[in-house]
């Protein structure tokens, strides 16, 4: 499988994910991988998660997930036509998003970014500096809390509306 643009992979490890990689976007997503590693706070652990390399709290530390998976707080791939990486610390906390957003902005860097999905195609789109940063702002603890809150808040909205 070697050299190919994974969209989603069924790689079991990450090792594996990665050899299923270009050399290019190998070496562009292991380096990226590598900033997550060294930045991730403690209690988050790789995985691969839904085809992508992921960073996680275990189930065995919260099994309450209204999917039975681990949380996931990051997790990066290898799209068809870009990189991406998931940053699920920074959606839906607005004063997170902002500052994320102006801090990319001031790199001086182009952002393509969705909901949690910051678009690359090269390692010289994105900031690794502003990665390792957010990856190290989200402790367990303090993502657990904007998860439960989040939960909580949609199943409010869904009783007002019956």
């Amino acid at each position: 499988m070697e050299g190919h643009q994974v969209a989603q992979s069924e790689a079991a490890t990450v090792d594996d994910y990665l050899d299923e990689l270009a050399p290019d976007r190998r070496e562009a997503v292991a380096t990226v991988r590598q900033t997550i590693l060294e930045n991730l706070p403690d209690g988050y652990e790789e995985t691969m998660q839904f085809g992508m390399i992921s960073y996680v709290i275990p189930l065995t530390d919260y099994p309450e997930t209204y999917n039975g998976q681990a949380l996931g707080v990051a997790a990066l791939a290898s799209q068809m036509r870009y990189m991406s990486l998931y940053l699920m610390n920074v959606y839906g906390n607005p004063d997170t998003e902002n500052w994320f957003h102006e801090r990319y902005h001031a790199s001086g860097k182009k952002l393509d970014m969705g909901k949690a999905c910051v678009r690359f195609k090269t390692l010289d789109d994105l900031p690794l500096d502003l990665v390792a940063e957010t990856i190290a702002l989200t402790p367990p603890s303090t993502f657990i809390e904007r998860y439960e809150a989040s939960r909580r808040n949609t199943a409010s909205a869904r009783r007002r509306r019956r």
